[in-house]
C-alpha cells in the first residue's frame, strides 16, 4: 500500500497525512504474542514445558511435594524454636498468650500463604520464590526492591539457625555441657564454631539441590523421632525430676536454688504457666557474672523470637525452579506443613506448661534434655533442626539472588554473580550467601538476629498479599488461579497484620526496613528495570480498573460551563517540525484532554497489516520524548478529510471527547526538524519567505527536542527518530481541501484554532532564569475580514480571552508573560471610553486579569471603505459573493502592520478566526487573506468558537 503524505508547513504542526519509512533491520514486535507462547499453554494445559528454563521435560527439575515443600517448610518451622526456645516462649508470655501469640502468627502466615497458593497456581512458576511471585505481578522496580530484602531475610535466618545450632552445640558439649565438656566457650569459640556450620551448609549448596533435597528428608525423618521422643517424655515421665540450671547462666552465681524442677502433669503448675511474668534473657548479658545487667524480656523480643522461628513457609516455593510442578507442590506442601508444626508447637506448648515450673523454664532454654528419656535424642534435635533450617535459608538466599542477576535487575552490581555459575548450580550466588551470613554471626545473640530476620520476612509477605490483593482487584480475566481458597480481604488482613507485628517487634527497625524498601524501589524506577522487562504492571491493571469506573461515571449530559475545559485535538503531519506546536499546545489543554492525531493517506486492503499499528508505537515514543501529556490517535484513510471525519469521531472516550480541533496552516514556509535542528531544504513550489528562511537557518544545533537525548522507557518502545518527514513527492493537500477541512470541524460542533509561525516560539529561551524580559498573550477579539463592534462580546472573542485566560494560567508562563487585549477604536465610534470601560468589567466579571490596549485603526478602516460597506453579518457573508473580494490588499496589509506594530515583545497572538465560506469558490481568497494578515507576526493561533465556555455565574 503506497501511503501519501502532505506538503503542508510541517512547520506550524501538520494536520494529517504522511507515510512513515520502512526501517531496514528492525524486527517487529509479534501482534499475537500469546499464539507464540507455546510453553505458556502447555503450562496452563497442565502438559510438561520446555526445558528452557521451565518445568516439566527438564531434567533438573526433581523435587516433589514431600521433598520440595512438605520437608523443608517443616523443618524451618521447627528451625531453632522446637527444642531451644519453646521455655524461653512459654515461661515469659504464660500458656495462654503463647497460645494465642503463635495462633497470631500462624494467622498471619496463614493469610500469606493463601496469597501464595493464589499466586503459585496462576501460572508457570520459576525459580526466586517471593521475589519471581512479587516482581511478576508489581512489576520489577517494586520486584526488585522486595527480592533484595528477601534475600537478607534469608541470609539473616540462616545466621539465626546457625546460632542456634551452636548454642544446641556449647550447650550440650561446652565446659558446662550436659553430654560433655570438650568445646571451648567464649564468643569468638562460639563465632568460629558457627563459621564452621556456615562452610558445611555452603558446601552442600555448592554441590546442588538434589542432595540438598535427599539431605532434608533425611533430617526431617531425625528431627520428627527426636520430637516423638520429646512428647512421650511428656508423657510417662510422672516423678518430679531437678533438672540443673547451666553454669553459663549467671544466676548461678547469685542464688539459690541452682536447679529447676520437672513436676510431672500438674494443675499448680499449670496455674502458675497461664499468665505473663517476664524474665531476664541470660543469654544476652552485659556482664557474664550479674544476672541483672541481662536484658530483660518483654512482648515485643517474646513474639519476634517466636515469629522469626516459624517463617519458613517461604522454604518450599524458594526451590520453585526445581520443582517438578511448583503449581501444585507449592500449595499442598506448604499448607499441610503450616497445619502439622502448628499442631505440634501447640501440643508441646501445653505439655510444657502443665509440666514444667517457670523458673526451669526461663532459666534453662535445652530444659528437654533434663526430661529426655534419652538425652542424646534432644541434642540430635537441636543440631539437625537448627542445621536444616540453616541450609534451608542459605540455598533459598542463593536461589532469591540467582533470579535477581538473571533478571539483571540491579546490573553491573550483581553481574559478577552470575558469572560463576555452573549449570543450575548458582555458584557464586551461594558464595556471597555464605558470606553475608558470616558477616550477620558476628550480631550476636541468636535474639537478636531474631528482629531482623522477622521484619524483612514480615515485609516480604506484605509485598506478597499486597501482589495478591493487587490482581484481585484488578479483576484480571486472565488472573484465575486453581487455588479457590482466598479472597481479597485475606489479603488485606495478611498485610495489616504483617505490617502491625512489624511495628509490635521493634518500630526502629521497621521504620528503617520500610525506608530502606522505599529508596530502593525509587532507585529502580529512576534506573527504569521496566526498560529491559515487559512483565506486566499490576499498576497498569488497577488504573485501567479505575478508569473505565470513573469513565463510566462521567456523563456529558451533566456538562456544564462552569466546568468547561479545553479538550484537545491537534493534528499532526510531521512530528519532527510540530514540536513546538505539540509543546505549546500541551500547555493550552489545562488539565483537559489531549489528543496527538495523525492521518496515513491510503487505502487499507484486507490482506495487508494495519499502518496504523506499526507506528504507534513510534508515536508513543514521540509522547515519551516531548514529555507531553497526551493521547494518540493513528487512522488510515483515502484523504485526510476523511482521516479527519474519523478522528472528530472517533478521538476519546465517552464524554472525554474533543472539543477543540487544531490544525496547522498551509503555507510555504520551510520545515524545520526539531529532532536534530537543522533546516530541511523547501520542495514547496508556493514561494518562500526570505526573512524566515534566514531565521531559520540560524537555528543552529542545540533542541530542547533533539532525540539524542531520548531514553525509551520501554524495551518495545521506537525511537521518535523513526518518524520521518513527509516525503517530497508526497502529494499535496488543495486549499479548497483545507480550508473545506476548517469548515467541516465547525460542521462537526467543534472549536476550530489554526496555527501558524510556532517553529520560532522558543520556550527554553523566553523562560530561562537569567531572562528577564516581559513577554506578552496579546488577544485581537476583532473580526478583521467582516469587522463590527459587536464582535468583541462574541462567542468566538469569549473563547479567544478563556484560552489565552487559561494560557497565562500556567506556572511558567504566569511568570513571564502578561495578558493584553486589543481593543480597535475608530474616530467613528459614538463613544471609545465607553466601550473601553465595557470591556474592562466584562473582564472582571470574567475573573480575567488582563490590560486593556487602545488601538486606533483609522488608518486601517479607511482602505475597507473605499470599496464599500465592511459590516456584514455571516449570514450576509455567506449570501455575499463578492464580499470577500472587497477586503482589498491596502486593508489587509493594514491590519497586518497594525499587529505586527504591537507585537514586539509578544510571545503569542491569538486572533479572531472568520467562519470559512460555504462557496468553494471563495476558499482560495479567504485562505489567501488570512496567509496576509498573519505574514511576519510571532507564533499567532486563529480561533473560531462555537460553544459558550466562560460564565459569571457561581
Amino acid at each position: 500500500m503506497a501511503n501519501e503524505g502532505i506538503s503542508i508547513n510541517s512547520t506550524n504542526a501538520e494536520f494529517g497525512g504522511g507515510d512513515t519509512e520502512t526501517v531496514v533491520g528492525v524486527n517487529r514486535k509479534e501482534k499475537a504474542p500469546l499464539l507464540s507462547q507455546r510453553r505458556l499453554f502447555r503450562s496452563l494445559s497442565g502438559r510438561d514445558i520446555s526445558s528452557n528454563g521451565s518445568e516439566g521435560s527438564n531434567p533438573k527439575r526433581t523435587l516433589g511435594t514431600f521433598g520440595g515443600v512438605f520437608a523443608p517448610v517443616c523443618l524451618s518451622q521447627f528451625s531453632s524454636l522446637l527444642f531451644l526456645r519453646v521455655g524461653f516462649i512459654v515461661g515469659n508470655l504464660g500458656l495462654l498468650v503463647a497460645c494465642g501469640s503463635l495462633t497470631l502468627a500462624y494467622a498471619i502466615l496463614l493469610f500469606t500463604i493463601l496469597s501464595i497458593c493464589a499466586i503459585s497456581t496462576n501460572g508457570a512458576v520459576e525459580g526466586g520464590g517471593a521475589y519471581y511471585m512479587i516482581s511478576r505481578t508489581l512489576g520489577p522496580e517494586f520486584g526488585g526492591a522486595i527480592g533484595i530484602l528477601f534475600f537478607f531475610a534469608n541470609v539473616f535466618s540462616s545466621a539465626l539457625y546457625t546460632t542456634g545450632c551452636v548454642e544446641g552445640l556449647v550447650d550440650n558439649f561446652g565446659e558446662s555441657g550436659s553430654l560433655a565438656q570438650f568445646l571451648l566457650d567464649g564468643k569468638w569459640y562460639q563465632f568460629g564454631y558457627g563459621s564452621a556450620v556456615n562452610v558445611f551448609n555452603m558446601l552442600v549448596c555448592l554441590i546442588g539441590a538434589g542432595l540438598f533435597a535427599k539431605l532434608t528428608v533425611v533430617i526431617y525423618a531425625v528431627v520428627l523421632i527426636c520430637t516423638g521422643s520429646v512428647i512421650l517424655s511428656y508423657l510417662v515421665e510422672h516423678d518430679a525430676i531437678s533438672v540443673p540450671i547451666p553454669s553459663s547462666n549467671p544466676i548461678v552465681n547469685d542464688t539459690h536454688p541452682l536447679n529447676g524442677t520437672y513436676t510431672g502433669f500438674s494443675a499448680k503448675t499449670l496455674r502458675n504457666n497461664l499468665y505473663i511474668n517476664y524474665s531476664h534473657d541470660y543469654t544476652n548479658c552485659d556482664d557474664d557474672e550479674n544476672y541483672s545487667t541481662c536484658i530483660s524480656v518483654n512482648f515485643a523480643m517474646t513474639f519476634g523470637v517466636l515469629f522469626s522461628g516459624v517463617t519458613g513457609i517461604m522454604a518450599g516455593a524458594n526451590m520453585s525452579g526445581e520443582m517438578k510442578d511448583p503449581g501444585r507442590s507449592i500449595p499442598r506442601g506448604t499448607l499441610i506443613a503450616v497445619l502439622f508444626t502448628f499442631a505440634t508447637y501447640l501440643l508441646l506448648f501445653v505439655l510444657t506448661a502443665a509440666t514444667t515450673e517457670r523458673f526451669l523454664l526461663t532459666n534453662n532454654y535445652i530444659f528437654m534434655m533434663g526430661i529426655s528419656l534419652w538425652k542424646p535424642f534432644i541434642t540430635i534435635g537441636i543440631i539437625t533442626a537448627t542445621l536444616s533450617a540453616s541450609l534451608s535459608n542459605i540455598i533459598g538466599s542463593s536461589r532469591v539472588l540467582e533470579a535477581l542477576v538473571k533478571d539483571n535487575i540491579y546490573g553491573r552490581l550483581t553481574h559478577f554473580i552470575g558469572l560463576m555459575s555452573i549449570g543450575s548450580n548458582p555458584i557464586g550466588a551461594v558464595i556471597v550467601s555464605a558470606i553475608l551470613v558470616e558477616a550477620v554471626l558476628l550480631i550476636g545473640g541468636l535474639n537478636q538476629i531474631a528482629e531482623f530476620t522477622s521484619i524483612f520476612f514480615l515485609l516480604s509477605y506484605l509485598g506478597t498479599n499486597l501482589a495478591c490483593l493487587g490482581l484481585e482487584w484488578a479483576s484480571a480475566p486472565n488472573f484465575r488461579p486453581t487455588f479457590h481458597y482466598f479472597s481479597w480481604w485475606t489479603s488485606v488482613l495478611g498485610m495489616i497484620g504483617n505490617g502491625a507485628m512489624m511495628f509490635v517487634i521493634s518500630p526502629s527497625v521497621a521504620a528503617i526496613c520500610i525506608i530502606l524498601l522505599l529508596v530502593l524501589i525509587i532507585i529502580l524506577h529512576l534506573r527504569s528495570p521496566s526498560e529491559e522487562h515487559q512483565w506486566g504492571s499490576i499498576s497498569q491493571a488497577l488504573i485501567f480498573h479505575q478508569v473505565r469506573k470513573y469513565l463510566l461515571l462521567l456523563d456529558s449530559r451533566k456538562d456544564h460551563v462552569k466546568f468547561w475545559r479545553p479538550q484537545m485535538l491537534l493534528l499532526v503531519n510531521n512530528p519532527r517540525s510540530a514540536c513546538p506546536l505539540i509543546d505549546f499546545t500541551n500547555d493550552l489543554k489545562k488539565s483537559g484532554l489531549y489528543v496527538l492525531g495523525h492521518v496515513k493517506v491510503g487505502n487499507f486492503d484486507d490482506d495487508s497489516k494495519d499502518p496504523a499499528a506499526q507506528d504507534y508505537p513510534k508515536w508513543m515514543a514521540l509522547v515519551d520524548h516531548l514529555k507531553v501529556k497526551a493521547f494518540v490517535e493513528v487512522t488510515v484513510a483515502p484523504s485526510v478529510r476523511d482521516g479527519l471525519h474519523h478522528l472528530a469521531r472517533v478521538s476519546g472516550l465517552g464524554a472525554m471527547k474533543p472539543n477543540t480541533i487544531l490544525l496547522g496552516f498551509k503555507d510555504n514556509t520551510p520545515s524545520q526538524d526539531f529532532f536534530t535542528r537543522y533546516e530541511i531544504s523547501a520542495s514547496f513550489s508556493y514561494g518562500s519567505i526570505a526573512a524566515e528562511t534566514e531565521e531559520n537557518a540560524q537555528l543552529g544545533d542545540s533542541s530542547p527536542f533533539n532525540v539524542s537525548s531520548y531514553q525509551a522507557t520501554s524495551p518495545v518502545s521506537s525511537s521518535p527518530s523513526l518518524l520521518t518527514q513527509a516525503s517530497a513527492t508526497s502529494s499535496r493537500i488543495t486549499t479548497e481541501e483545507y480550508v473545506k477541512m476548517i469548515l467541516d470541524v465547525l460542521n462537526l460542533g467543534k472549536n476550530v484554532c489554526v496555527c501558524r509561525h510556532f517553529h520560532q516560539m522558543d520556550k527554553a529561551a523566553m523562560f530561562r532564569k537569567g531572562n528577564k524580559q516581559k513577554y506578552f498573550i496579546d488577544v485581537w477579539p476583532v473580526d478583521f475580514l467582516n469587522p463590527d463592534d459587536s464582535n468583541i462580546f462574541g462567542t468566538t472573542s469569549l473563547f479567544l480571552m478563556q484560552l489565552a485566560t487559561i494560557l497565562n494560567m500556567v506556572s511558567s508562563w504566569r511568570k513571564k508573560t502578561m495578558l493584553r487585549v486589543f481593543l480597535c477604536v475608530s474616530s467613528r465610534d459614538a463613544d471609545p471610553e465607553a466601550q473601553k470601560t465595557q470591556v474592562k468589567k466584562m473582564l472582571q466579571e470574567l475573573r480575567i486579569n488582563a490590560t486593556i490596549v487602545s488601538v486606533p485603526w483609522d488608518h486601517v478602516t479607511t482602505h475597507l471603505h473605499k470599496d464599500g460597506d465592511g459590516g456584514h453579518s455571516d449570514a450576509e457573508a455567506e449570501t455575499n459573493m463578492n464580499y470577500l473580494s472587497r477586503l482589498n490588499e491596502e486593508y489587509i496589509n493594514g491590519v497586518n502592520g497594525l499587529i505586527s506594530g504591537q507585537s514586539v515583545d509578544t510571545a503569542v497572538t491569538f486572533l479572531h478566526l472568520p467562519c470559512p465560506p460555504a462557496n468553494p469558490a471563495l476558499h482560495v481568497d479567504y485562505l489567501r487573506l488570512l496567509t496576509s494578515i498573519t505574514n511576519g507576526l510571532k507564533p499567532t493561533v486563529m480561533v473560531h468558537g462555537i460553544s459558550a465556555v466562560t460564565t459569571t455565574n457561581l
